[in-house]
């Protein structure tokens, strides 16, 4: 059991709850995985690395529900298994994502593929070792995938609410891959679409972030810790009306430091973004609001490797159209929205504080 703090709801005390319920179940998992064959033993060290550390947000979320609905701040093993199989989920994605990116780093690490084909050339093993990375880190994935199942699955919560529990779990498996191929056509687009259609690029993009981020973060894991603890369709529906726009700020946060955050804190490559050309309500914004030059200049420096200079002159055009000054402005009208929801009454304290606070942790960060 771990015992959440409303002015701290984001403790050390449940962080390290959540990893020793991850490092318990991915050891077991690990030795299941060794009498398979030695080979696999760098999946398991991976596994392990990379749910070592992260801000473990969606356990928090459920954790969160599961209060809200319960009026305790108490939280059973059994929540906080099904609550640290979301991280298990998250890590799967993390893991996918720097493949399709070709991002090099995670968590200050270098990335899943990366180690798996460093490992290859090491050994000077037959084959591509890039290729070998790759295809090495989608299995990874998709082994944590599958363990996420099996965690909550086997959470040992009562089997009535973990009945109501699991279509949410289902849907927010669904909506993040939904998200993420959505996010991947957004991409096909052209930088300059988002000049010359503005309204069709944003609309697409925001689209993206629900799916991909607000209901996977934030709405989602905070139903199913509800719905654990036997919540109301009432109370559902308004940790749905406070996750969403939360959701929406905590993606436009990372949009923000994916362009001007300080690679020592993020733990990824300054203007990473940038050079992997991401089309995001920053960057759509930004070149919506150049002049046509400028917007042709910016699109030339997105999507490839840029050094500091080149991430600087980003950064200024970006800063000097507006959409730095306009995205935080939506960032603080989204968070406000999210807390007028839980000034409205709709979740009984200690709750309430707790997520408000959290309302703060999510969009006032630099990480």
């Amino acid at each position: 059991m771990v015992i959440l703090d409303a002015h701290d709801p984001l403790s050390a005390q449940l962080r390290e709850a959540v990893g020793a319920t991850l490092d318990d179940f991915i050891s077991a998992g690990s030795a299941g995985l060794d009498a398979l064959g030695g080979e696999l033993r760098d999946v398991s060290g991976l596994a392990a690395a990379f749910t070592a550390g992260g801000k473990r947000l969606r356990p928090a979320f459920c954790c969160w529900g599961w209060a809200a609905a319960t009026g305790s701040t108490d939280v059973p093993d059994t929540v906080l298994r099904a609550a640290a199989s979301l991280d298990l989920l998250h890590v799967s994605a993390l893991v996918h994502d720097d493949v399709m990116d070709g991002s090099a780093t995670r968590r200050g690490l270098p990335a899943a593929h990366v180690q798996l084909a460093a490992g290859h050339a090491a050994a000077g093993l037959r084959g591509d070792s890039d290729a070998f990375g790759r295809a090495g880190a989608i299995l990874l994935g998709d082994l944590l995938l599958m363990w996420s199942v099996e965690l909550f699955d086997a959470c040992g919560a009562p089997a009535e609410a973990l009945a109501t529990a699991q279509p949410l779990i289902a849907a927010m498996r669904t909506e993040v891959t939904a998200g993420q191929f959505l996010d991947i056509t957004a991409q096909t687009r052209p930088p300059l679409d988002a000049r010359a259609h503005p309204a069709s690029v944003l609309a697409q993009v925001r689209q993206v972030v629900e799916y991909k981020t607000a209901r996977y973060t934030v709405v989602r894991p905070l139903q199913i810790g509800a719905a654990l603890g036997g919540a109301s369709p009432d109370l559902l529906h308004a940790l749905a009306a406070y996750g969403s726009p939360l959701g929406r700020a905590f993606q436009f946060r990372d949009d923000v430091l994916g362009v001007f955050g300080d690679e020592a804190t993020t733990g990824k490559p300054a203007g990473d973004d940038l050079r992997e050309g991401k089309l995001t309500v920053l960057v759509a914004n930004a070149m919506a609001a150049l002049d046509e030059p400028s917007a042709t200049t910016l699109a030339g420096l997105l999507g490839r490797p840029l050094g500091p200079d080149e991430v600087a002159a980003a950064r200024a055009l970006i800063a000097g159209s507006g959409a730095l000054e306009a995205t935080e402005a939506e960032i603080s009208s989204a968070a406000d929205e999210a807390l007028g929801v839980l000034d409205g009454g709709a979740v009984a304290e200690p709750a309430r504080t707790g997520l408000a606070e959290l309302v703060r942790i999510a969009t006032q960060r630099d990480a």
